[in-house]
């Protein structure tokens, strides 16, 4: 087995979005553990908050076919990449870590599956990814720079980022659409 860490975020209706994603890692992963929720400013784009969480979960699968999984779950959430990159999103769920894998992500850079993976996934330096993991799993070690995520988010300068905690319970009469 080995350990991937997960971001997930939503800012399309994410308490459906996210709470179901939740309920399939559950499902298919016995043991998944997550952070709790944070509402987050849109990165990359002019768009509604985002809902963002992290998962730490045990996979019998190697990193291309939970890629894979991964998209599979994100497309039945209706997942459209036909836009931007960047934009709304029902669900987005990637993997930032694989255990102590490096994967340098050569080939094409278009989202969506079949792309190349890049691990460490580079978003981690994002408050909205390296907070909650570090939350979770904070002895877990990076393996680029060899720092635990709680050394990581202590130097991090997105720390001042605002990150509000949110219940995916209340966010549907919280703004977020």
């Amino acid at each position: 087995m080995a350990r991937a860490c997960l971001s997930l975020g939503s800012n399309i209706d994410p308490a459906r979005h996210l709470g179901a994603a939740i309920a399939a890692l559950c499902e298919r992963f016995p043991g998944a553990r997550f952070s709790r929720a944070y509402r987050t400013p849109a990165v990359g784009f002019d768009g509604p908050d985002f809902v963002n969480a992290a998962a730490v979960i045990d996979s019998d699968l190697d990193p291309h076919a939970l890629d894979a999984w991964l998209h599979a779950l994100e497309d039945a959430h209706g997942r459209d990449r036909s836009g931007p990159r960047y934009g709304d999103r029902t669900l987005d769920i990637d993997i930032v870590l694989f255990d102590d894998l490096v994967l340098d992500g050569t080939g094409s850079a278009e989202p969506g599956p079949g792309r190349p993976l890049r691990l460490p996934r580079p978003e981690l330096r994002h408050a909205f990814v390296l907070g909650p993991l570090a939350e979770i799993a904070p002895d877990i070690v990076e393996p680029i720079s060899g720092r635990t995520l709680a050394e990581l988010w202590a130097l991090s300068p997105e720390r001042a980022v605002p990150m509000a905690q949110v219940s995916l319970a209340d966010t549907a009469s919280s703004g977020i659409p």
